[in-house]
Parts: C-alpha cells; sequence; structure tokens
C-alpha cells in the first residue's frame, strides 16, 4: 500500500484528515501511533472544524517537523530553514489544490463551524472531496522526504 493509500484508507477509517496523513507515515517517526493520533487529533476539518488550514496540510507540517524540525529556541538559521521546508509543502499543496484553507477547499462559507463532526456515512463520503485531497497530501509529503532523503545521501 502506497503511503497515499494509507492515508485514504486512514479517513475513510474514521480518523480525522490530519491524523490520516501524520498516521501514513508512522513508520518513519520515532512515536507511537497512539501518540501521533493525539498530538494530531486537534488539526482536523481544518483545526478543531476552524475551517482554517487543511488538517491533511497540517498533518504535513507535523511530519516534517518531526522529521527535519529544531528542537530548542532557535531564532536563526535552522528556524528559517525549516520554515523554507514548510513553504515548499505548502506551495506543492497550492499548486494542486489552489490554497490551503479547508472552508474553501469544500466550498463552505462558514468560517468557524459547529463542533461535532457529520457522522462518517456513504452520503459524507459522496460529498466530500477529503480521502483524494488527504491522499495528495501524503503524496507531496512523500515526494518531499523522498528528495530530501537524495539531498542528504
Amino acid at each position: 500500500m502506497t503511503r497515499r493509500e494509507a492515508a485514504m484508507a486512514n479517513f475513510m477509517k474514521g480518523y480525522n484528515c490530519s491524523q490520516s496523513v501524520v498516521l501514513a507515515f508512522s513508520d518513519i517517526l520515532n512515536i507511537d501511533e497512539a501518540t501521533l493520533s493525539k498530538l494530531s487529533s486537534s488539526f482536523g476539518g481544518g483545526m478543531g472544524r476552524l475551517r482554517e488550514v487543511c488538517g491533511s496540510v497540517s498533518g504535513m507540517f507535523m511530519v516534517a517537523g518531526l522529521l527535519y524540525g529544531y528542537d530548542g529556541p532557535e531564532t536563526g538559521q535552522l528556524k528559517a530553514d525549516h520554515y523554507a521546508r514548510i513553504q515548499e509543502l505548502a506551495k506543492r499543496f497550492e499548486e494542486k489544490h489552489g490554497l490551503i484553507v479547508c472552508r474553501e477547499l469544500l466550498g463552505l462559507s462558514v468560517r468557524h463551524d459547529v463542533p461535532v463532526p457529520e457522522a462518517r456515512t456513504s452520503e459524507y463520503y459522496k460529498k466530500r472531496p477529503c480521502p483524494e485531497i488527504i491522499g495528495d497530501a501524503a503524496e507531496i509529503l512523500e515526494q518531499f522526504i523522498n528528495e530530501q532523503n537524495e539531498q542528504n545521501s
């Protein structure tokens, strides 16, 4: 199973968009799946259904932070280099989808949605582009990681 397929399958199991992406990379992160799931749980629905930054994008950023981030009160080049990585991931996602904002990706006018998630029914999945968006995020991130690995070889 590809990471794209794994991320999409995670969503279809009921994980939120952010969890779906993060868990698709759990094998290369030095953190157990339960902790990764909790860490990314707040970012579904554009951050707790606030419909802001797409949860799959936040998931990409979390994985990138765990793989390449800094761990201190950095103010210099390490921070700049990491932010450049994050901006590159966002750019690649935007090239595919035009933007990174959940409500706009879903064509919603609501800014802050009710906190209660919709039931995951077949009708829910029919009206949401989320599985494909999540798959795209996982694919973008996997390609980025492969490029980073090639550069560091």
